[in-house]
């Protein structure tokens, strides 16, 4: 028997993806279905499905499960869940569509069909409706009246403008997925099933799990948060998201390449286990904490590290309101469909020069001016646009892998510019 955490829902690993011989069939039968193009958020929240991330989903949701997670935090059935997890379609698609067909979910990126579902319900999604699930996820106390989120969210949130983006129809069903993408030869090694992280987990002996969050390259305020952790915990799962981010991110191969070496040189190793998945930043900010956590739990982690800004962008959101919103979820009088993993809130970190040491507001009593605060938008901003960073801000090993993605990234825009100002000569 597991001395991990169960994963969430009450069901086990609830894993959609096919294998063998019935893939086998299943992707023949596909071939003949009607194919519903599918965008990268649609593909990356498939595979989690798949693979017994998003347990207990089993496939996207119906209106009743949309409406109830704006506003509830709940599946239908009382499960506890964060965020909508949905197939849009256009009305056209969705007019040849009858409920009880099954129908193939399109990559056009790739040309690969993702998976099969079979379509139970779909429904209309008006404006009012995209407006009222952007008001109920991705509004913070950051911009605390309606008025002012969306003055500024239409133009300024990336996952406001992804979901009024959506085409004007939902589909909802069960799905058997076929396929995991690019992401096992990509990331070989790095990406994981849950069953794979939960089995290394145990092959080492560890009951208590911290998630760390990641889709910045790790800098010394990281590099303390997971060392927190791993003085209260068994170990420590770095897990990076290695789905699409927004542009100006840094790409998952390089991020990788930093955790590689940070890990090599300043941690004890067997505490310490990195895995990627591959999910799409949502940016919904303490909503997507929520998520982080369901999935984490999924992944075997009992424990998901909660920082100043998760998952954050621009000012939408409090300071702390990724902590605070734990305390306001909702608890299902079933155990098992309540959220099991817990927050480990951590302070605001930063380097102080009096301290000499790593800190945070909790346990420095020093001034402003003596700390070298730090954040992934002042990492990228001051390596792209080639400006120093203070001392401390990261380690060095790290920064050089860092300045050498930039500077090939300089040297391919020069390279584009000087073709098309010459016309190529």
């Amino acid at each position: 028997m597991s001395n991990l955490i169960p994963p969430h829902g009450g069901k086990g690993l609830t894993c959609c993806l096919l294998e063998g011989a019935e893939l086998k069939a299943e992707k023949a039968k596909a071939d003949g279905l009607k194919k519903v193009s599918i965008s990268p958020r649609a593909k990356g929240d498939l595979i989690m499905m798949g693979i017994g991330g998003f347990s207990p989903l089993t496939g996207f949701m119906t209106r009743a499960d949309w409406k109830s997670v704006c506003e509830k935090y709940l599946l239908a059935d009382g499960t506890f869940w964060p965020i909508p997890v949905t197939l849009d379609a256009s009305e056209e698609e969705a007019g040849g569509i009858s409920i009880g067909e099954e129908i193939a979910l399109y990559d056009p990126e790739v040309d690969e069909i993702m998976a099969t579902m079979k379509v139970s319900e779909k429904y209309r999604m008006t404006e009012d409706d995209k407006r009222f699930e952007c008001e109920k996820v991705f509004k913070g106390e950051g911009t605390p009246t309606v008025e002012e989120f969306w003055k500024i969210a239409k133009d300024d949130h990336p996952g406001v403008q992804m979901v009024m983006d959506q085409k004007e129809y939902n589909l909802a069903g069960p799905v058997k997925v076929l396929s995991e993408g690019e992401y096992p030869v990509k990331y070989k090694g790095i990406y994981q099933r849950p069953a794979e992280s939960r089995k290394i987990f145990e092959e080492r002996g560890w009951r208590e799990v911290a998630a760390l969050q990641l889709r910045n390259p790790m800098h010394r305020s990281h590099e303390y948060l997971a060392k927190i952790a791993v003085e209260v915990c068994d170990g420590v799962f770095i897990h990076s998201l290695v789905g699409n981010l927004k542009p100006g991110d840094i790409p998952a191969e390089v991020r990788v390449r930093c955790i590689d070496v940070l890990v090599k040189n300043y941690f004890v190793e067997d505490k310490v286990v990195q895995g990627g998945y591959p999910l799409d930043m949502r940016y919904a900010g303490p909503r997507e904490a929520l998520l982080h956590a369901t999935f984490r739990q999924n992944y075997g982690c009992s424990r998901m590290i909660i920082g100043r800004d998760h998952a954050g962008v621009g000012d939408f959101y409090g300071m702390f309101e990724a902590q605070t919103i734990f305390n306001k979820i909702p608890t299902p009088s079933e155990p098992g469909k309540a959220l099991l993993c817990t927050p480990l809130k951590i302070d605001w970190t930063f380097y102080c020069v009096k301290c000499d040491g790593m800190a945070s507001l909790r346990t420095c009593p020093h001034k402003k001016e003596d700390r070298v605060l730090l954040s992934g938008t002042m990492l990228r901003k001051g390596l792209s646009e080639n400006v120093p960073l203070p001392d401390h801000f990261g380690r060095e090993e790290v920064l050089d892998i860092l300045r050498e993605y930039y500077s090939n990234l300089t040297e391919k825009v020069e390279i584009k510019t000087h073709a098309a100002a010459t016309g190529g000569k």
